[in-house]
């Protein structure tokens, strides 16, 4: 079986196409389940659409879920759609964005840590003239948050837990171990997937997130993983997904797993 959990489309500001082109890339590739993952709207905030760019506008919400669940009845038989969501976890605003996405019938929420004391992960300037130590902290701040996460139950995967190393490759050598096995215990304990994302191709670290290092940690303390191209353009959706079941194989992962109605779903290799 084929699946891709995460991917977006024009809502989100920063996405090309629509929901359906989505879908009809996924039966091209021969997915048996697609799943739509747009970004949550920003709901710390009183403005309708506070980031244009980056999510949709808080009144879109119903829009998304019922036409997701419009194009999941029109495609039975075909694909199964999925209703997913990728939220940012934001400890502050935790319980707003919990019992608004609890409003709807998601099939899974992605949890996904965008931002650490207020600056995105992908802001490469951040890094500048910090000290070895003071990277080694900001590194540590996000694998705490990603433990939070995890612990919330809000979510049913994780995602891209190392992206952080998206706009600044030497992110990687940064020196936590501890921390990135702290999390990896909890994600474990928390019954939690994380997905194996292929969009790190599009920012300046390449390859996928995370990296075979964490997999293989990963694999030894019994996390789940799951499949995400987070194609932001049709033509990305399965991206790669081969040959992530290849790697994860050799890495000594027997299956991998994708969530209905909040359900883990187990599917063997």
């Amino acid at each position: 079986m084929k699946f891709d959990l995460h991917t977006h489309h024009f809502r989100c500001g920063h996405a090309d196409g629509n929901i359906r082109d989505y879908i009809e890339a996924g039966i091209q590739s021969g997915l048996q389940v697609i799943g739509i993952s747009d970004h949550t709207p920003y709901f710390g905030s009183d403005e309708e659409q506070a980031f244009p760019r980056i999510a949709m506008g808080k009144s879109e919400l119903r829009h998304y879920v019922e036409e997701v669940l419009a194009l999941k009845e029109e495609y039975a038989g075909k694909i199964d759609v999925l209703l997913g969501i990728e939220s940012d976890y934001f400890p502050i605003h935790a319980e707003l964005y919990r019992s608004t996405l609890g409003q709807y019938p998601f099939d899974y929420i992605i949890g996904s840590v965008h931002h650490t004391e207020d600056v995105s992960i992908f802001n490469k300037t951040r890094w500048n003239g910090l000290s070895d130590a003071r990277k080694v902290e900001v590194k540590e701040s996000y694998y705490a948050l990603i433990r939070q996460s995890a612990r919330s139950g809000m979510f049913q995967i994780l995602g891209h837990i190392d992206a952080m190393k998206g706009n600044y490759p030497p992110f990687s050598d940064i020196i936590a171990d501890q921390a990135i096995d702290e999390t990896l215990q909890v994600i474990a304990e928390s019954n939690v997937a994380i997905e194996i994302n292929t969009s790190g191709k599009t920012k300046l670290s390449g390859g996928w997130y995370p990296s075979d290092a964490i997999l293989e940690r990963a694999h030894h303390y019994g996390v789940k993983v799951t499949f995400g191209s987070d194609a932001h353009k049709p033509q990305r959706v399965a991206d790669e997904l081969d040959d992530v079941r290849t790697r994860l194989q050799e890495i000594g992962f027997t299956e991998w797993v994708y969530f209905k109605q909040k359900q883990m779903q187990i599917v063997p290799f």
